[in-house]
């Protein structure tokens, strides 16, 4: 794998840092293609450049390549983006919802969902929370954003878990901290080698016992957690996991000082 590069706006990624797969190439967040092969595949004959400034890195198992923005970065709706949506209200055809405060309300149709059918479809109302996909944005300010809760290929509500998320919490990270949490759950790999990002493998060691946490990453800067197979400690354990996602984002912790984290406020909200 390639040594990571800087990257700015338009700047035109290096044909030598692109996986050398025969494979199609996949690419992620915070790049465009701009032109492929027409013949046999090459990687030098990908044209692709960065649609934000960000680290450049390279995934030769899954021939992917992606941008690594700031952790800060205000988030922007990408096509394929993962995110944690709020409903604000409802038209006839339409759930109208929030992704940023700063951003104009996304639509989500309201038969957008695996199985959905005018009698079948879900009953929100303003307030309630979905993990769906970014599947369209307008060119221009205030464009306007359609999310859906299906692949759109297969209407399959699958793989993500797409759909409304009953219970739980959400609790803010950065855009950066979002894109880390993404990457390392979608890994089979051990974590320790996905950004340096332990704290979900050690939290999920600690909290097996009561029945462990589910987790929906938003790449907009929302991170969704249930714990409710907890019995009466769930709240307890909600606000332990969301308090470790946050404090490793916020403070950048290394592995080892991770690993610290999560036992320092397990014990203090007395799960451990």
């Amino acid at each position: 794998m390639s040594t990571p590069l800087f990257l700015l706006p338009g700047d035109q990624v290096p044909n030598d840092q692109l996986p050398n797969s025969s494979n199609p190439l996949k690419v992620g967040p915070g790049l465009r293609l701009l032109s492929q092969p027409s013949a046999k595949p090459s990687s030098s004959n990908h044209v692709i450049t960065a649609t934000t400034a960000g680290l450049l890195t390279t995934d030769a198992k899954r021939n992917t390549v992606s941008l690594l923005s700031f952790p800060n970065r205000r988030y922007m709706p990408a096509v394929n983006d993962l995110v944690v949506a709020q409903v604000h209200h409802s038209s006839v055809d339409f759930f109208h919802c929030m992704i940023t405060p700063h951003t104009a309300q996304a639509l989500l149709g309201q038969l957008s969902f695996e199985g959905a059918t005018k009698k079948t479809r879900p009953q929100l109302k303003g307030g309630d929370l979905v993990y769906a996909r970014v599947l369209s944005v307008g060119l221009g300010a205030g464009a306007e954003v359609e999310i859906t809760c299906v692949h759109p290929a297969t209407g399959k509500s699958d793989p993500g878990g797409m759909g409304p998320l009953n219970g739980g919490m959400v609790f803010d990270i950065s855009t950066g901290m979002a894109m880390r949490l993404l990457r390392a759950s979608s890994s089979s790999s051990d974590e320790d080698a996905i950004d340096g990002l332990t704290v979900l493998t050690e939290l999920g060691k600690k909290l097996e016992s009561i029945g462990g946490f589910e987790m929906a990453v938003g790449r907009n800067g929302k991170v969704w957690v249930d714990c409710s197979n907890a019995g009466d400690i769930e709240t307890n354990a909600t606000i332990a996991v969301g308090r470790c996602l946050q404090a490793t984002d916020e403070h950048n912790l290394n592995p080892a000082d991770q690993k610290k984290l999560v036992t320092k406020i397990l014990r203090s909200m007395k799960l451990a």
